[in-house]
């Protein structure tokens, strides 16, 4: 009798390890976790268990793709109907409320930079994108506001166990971020990927932009991550995609905002995700036609693909496209690692000459406003190539 009896305690308890493992007889680490914040779908930028009317990641996306002789064709965005992976996007510094951390309401500025940043991800994966109380804009333009960043990382932490424990269910995912949302994953990298290997193996790459990340000289990991390296090749996984973008006529110097570690040690990774291997080489940009919120002050009120727009037919869709337009490569400037762009103009096409990105009276940005927009195609045909070898290591 006694032996039945631990014969079914011992069957029920391998059936609960079993029902919280990673799948290799490891425990999931975030097993039974619910965030009381990130359980409601309210939070949430984008989550792909919302009504399309909620969904800011389900937004028009459409495209004017404009060639240099002005044919102008529309490239409709589709996502997809059963993406094989996640992303899990945190964004950069844009909450304007009046206060040093914003509130867990979205903005037009949070709407405005996840429609630009990670909307169009959902060609590849089913993205999720916590609005958080991060440190905002107005800290930046009022010395007598102070933000909390732990107060930012925990709600990025909660929303990613929460996700991890409730809706992962074994699937790769891309973390992508940028600036501020850079730094958050960077620490939950550190602290959480790097630490647990289920979460570490799930990780199909990293997108980090904006941002500095360390890494010795000469090598592709170290510094900032010890086991999470510099991605290649385009079917690598478990890797980084980082860069900070200047333009090669107005390079970073002593004001410059990213792009050195400041460590004689280590230099700032930079990957160009269009080139992994090094080199210069076409950039697919996205910009949007239109800029809404707070980022008026910095880049107006919005551009065109024309350097005549009144001569040419308006641009319908909310974003626009010039294929062998923009070049990028990382290079090596003193000591400043970055992904110089430069632009191929002719003044006889009728293309603009030139794309707006400067931070108008800013000081030290480059073009790190425009880091995502300036080469996101690249950044989606590098998730597809990763999202496939991802998941064909796990048949």
């Amino acid at each position: 009798m006694m032996l039945g009896i631990r014969l079914l305690a011992l069957g029920a308890l391998s059936a609960a390890l079993a029902c919280s493992s990673g799948g290799d007889g490891e425990i999931e680490p975030y097993a039974g976790y619910q965030s009381e914040t990130y359980e409601s779908l309210d939070p949430w930028l984008c989550h792909p268990d919302q009504d399309q009317a909620d969904n800011y990641c389900l937004s028009n996306l459409d495209a004017t793709s404009v060639e240099a002789d002005g044919t102008a064709t529309v490239i409709p965005h589709v996502p997809a109907d059963d993406p094989p992976i996640d992303c899990f996007y945190v964004y950069p510094t844009a909450s304007f409320d009046d206060a040093g951390n914003s509130d867990l309401i979205e903005g037009d500025e949070e709407v405005f930079i996840v429609r630009n940043q990670a909307a169009r991800f959902t060609s590849v994966c089913r993205v999720f994108a916590p609005i958080h109380r991060q440190v905002t804009l107005s800290v930046i333009f009022n010395d007598g506001l102070f933000g909390d960043r732990e107060l930012a990382y925990g709600d990025v932490l909660d929303a990613f166990k929460h996700y991890m424990a409730n809706e992962n269910d074994g699937r790769g995912y891309i973390l992508i971020g940028h600036s501020q949302g850079s730094g958050h994953l960077a620490r939950l990298i550190q602290e959480e990927v790097e630490q647990r290997p289920v979460v570490a193996r799930r990780m199909v790459a990293a997108y980090l932009l904006g941002t500095t990340i360390a890494v010795p000289a000469g090598e592709v990991v170290g510094g900032t991550f010890q086991s999470t390296p510099l991605c290649e090749v385009a079917d690598q996984t478990g890797c980084l995609v980082t860069y900070s973008s200047w333009r090669d006529r107005e390079p970073p110097d002593e004001d410059a905002l990213f792009a050195d570690t400041g460590d004689p040690d280590t230099v700032a990774g930079c990957v160009n995700p269009a080139a992994l291997a090094g080199g210069k080489t076409t950039l697919e940009p996205y910009f949007p036609a239109e800029i809404k919120g707070v980022f008026t002050i910095a880049l107006g009120d919005g551009s065109s693909p024309y350097a005549d727009p009144a001569a040419h037919d308006p641009i319908t869709t909310p974003y626009f496209t010039m294929p062998d337009f923009v070049q990028g490569e990382c290079v090596e400037r003193g000591d400043y690692q970055y992904l110089e762009i430069s632009v191929l103009d002719d003044p006889e096409d009728p293309r603009a000459d030139d794309f707006n990105g400067d931070f108008q009276g800013g000081i030290g940005w480059g073009l790190h406003l425009v880091d995502v927009s300036i080469a996101i195609g690249n950044l989606l045909d590098l998730a597809e190539s990763q999202s496939a070898a991802w998941v064909a290591a796990q048949d």
